[in-house]
């Protein structure tokens, strides 16, 4: 199974800690997503594009590489 990280700045608190792991986990091909205040470390078949398209798809006043 692949893993796959994601570095943000921007997070501020729990709730869009949250909301980024809901939006990832909802992601087809995800197994499991660990989120923190800094980043993502994702397991599963799914694309670093479509991992980063569903984080940003929050419209979140975060960056996220």
């Amino acid at each position: 199974m692949a893993q796959q990280s994601l570095s943000f700045h921007g997070v501020e608190n729990a709730d869009q800690v949250n909301r980024i792991t809901t939006a990832l986990m909802m992601l087809d091909g995800v197994e499991s997503a660990e989120v923190g205040r800094h980043g993502a470390d994702v397991e599963g078949r799914v694309s670093r594009e479509a991992l980063i398209k569903a984080v940003q798809s929050l419209k979140l006043p975060i960056e996220v590489q």
